[in-house]
């Protein structure tokens, strides 16, 4: 049985049988077109170990390449995050990109459509794309809208019966929103009401977004492109030149990281392991979801056992009973090894955010998973700045102050049947 379910859903469908189609072959063209323009400069970080060691890393295995002269606005929660979204659309005069994981309708749903439709009769393009399972409510009658006032609309890998393992796996769950080639947003919030009204069962969502100026913009419209071509076909697309910036607009450095089921290696994977094994003070890790495999979790163990202050920040609300589980089902090792676990209590807690020793933040949409590493299509932003990382460092211990502290002694005394719980979850984590 074993054997049957690893060949069914074990496998990296996408990793080792797709690998060499057209369109492949195609993107690496255009990637290189674009590494082309990007030129041959480097940037350089005097007196920062991690910055020398992790941004070489990032520009192999994700192809991007850190850029200067970023101006990067940290947006907690959803009301500052689409306050600032929309702002940013009203201002828009050539094109508005839009691709997201859960696309939900709503009142932000039926606000962007008014906007649309305001901004295409004025003559401004609008393409977005949606991910066909987590936008699975997404109605037929509000995409025909859409199209209807000249919307651009594509669905991710469809979910279909026929190819039920190709479909259903591999999610994009990247959120980005490009405007102009000016001004870029990514991070962990959907398009969703409960972001603004929370719901019924957990309360308030609360996430951190980022809205981006400067070169990292263009990079963020190079995850776009790539997306675009895969779903409509175009190939045209790719031939498009990026737009050049129009001037400076900051000082912060940023490297945009993105990763699917067709790496050969894991992108994100190894940027979080590399974090985590060149944090020399602290290293701050928030996310829901940390089912972190092997390596992962032995890289947090090292690093604990190392004299690293490693602290980790879950939810303690979930909205997965199985997921929630599987996260608990990891705890142990980690307490033993000194990690300080705290768990959220106000809500249900989805920011992806790592900060390390005052000089680097992650921050995006890529859970610290299998899923994530493997399966899903992400993409984090790198900001290697130290007054962001002390903004988010201080953030997260004021976070900590009103969570819950779990005690390694108190854990191990569980009861017998939540350690059952978890071992049953465990077995599907590499699923989740």
């Amino acid at each position: 049985g074993g054997i049957l379910l690893y060949w069914m859903i074990g496998r990296n469908r996408r990793k080792y049988s797709w690998k060499e189609l057209n369109e492949d072959k195609a993107i690496k063209e255009y990637l290189a077109r674009i590494k082309e323009q990007q030129g041959s400069e480097k940037v350089i970080l005097e007196d920062s170990e991690v910055f020398s060691k992790l941004s070489p890393l990032v520009e192999k295995t994700s192809g991007f390449k850190p850029t200067e002269n970023n101006e990067v606005v940290l947006l907690k929660d959803g009301k500052a995050t689409f306050d600032a979204i929309f702002n940013a659309l009203e201002t828009a005069d050539k094109y508005i990109y839009l691709l997201y994981y859960i696309f939900e309708e709503g009142e932000l749903a039926d606000r962007l459509f008014q906007l649309f439709r305001k901004k295409t009769a004025e003559g401004v393009k609008i393409k977005i794309i949606y991910d066909g399972v987590g936008s699975y409510t997404l109605s037929k009658k509000y995409i025909k809208d859409l199209k209807s006032i000249d919307v651009e609309v594509y669905q991710f890998l469809p979910f279909k019966l026929g190819r039920f393992l190709a479909s259903i796996n591999y999610r994009n769950h990247r959120k980005i929103i490009i405007v102009d080639g000016e001004v870029a947003f990514t991070g962990g919030i959907n398009i969703s009401d409960k972001y603004l009204k929370g719901d019924i069962v957990l309360g308030k969502w609360h996430d951190m977004h980022l809205q981006l100026r400067g070169a990292s913009v263009k990079d963020l419209e190079v995850v776009f492109t790539i997306d675009w071509f895969l779903v409509s076909g175009d190939k045209s697309v790719l031939e498009v030149a990026l737009p050049k910036l129009s001037k400076q607009v900051g000082d912060q450095i940023v490297q945009i990281v993105y990763g699917g089921p067709d790496d050969y290696f894991s992108p994100i994977g190894q940027t979080y392991f590399s974090m985590i094994n060149n944090a020399k003070k602290y290293i701050y890790i928030t996310n829901p979801y940390v089912i972190p495999g092997t390596a992962i979790l032995r890289a947090l163990e090292v690093a604990a056992n190392s004299g690293v202050d490693v602290r980790l920040l879950v939810s303690a609300k979930a909205d997965s009973v199985l997921v929630n589980w599987s996260v608990r089902s990891y705890f142990e090792s980690m307490l033993k090894a000194g990690v300080k676990i705290y768990q959220f209590p106000d809500g249900f807690l989805h920011s992806k955010i790592i900060v390390s020793d005052d000089e680097i933040v992650s921050i995006g949409t890529a859970n610290m998973d299998i899923r994530s590493f493997e399966q899903n299509y992400e993409v984090n932003a790198l900001v290697y700045d130290a007054k962001t990382a002390k903004l988010l460092r201080q953030e997260f211990l004021n976070e900590v102050k009103r969570s819950i502290v779990l005690d390694y002694e108190t854990f191990i005394n569980r009861p017998y049947l939540d350690k059952l719980k978890e071992g049953f979850a465990k077995v599907f984590s590499p699923l989740l």
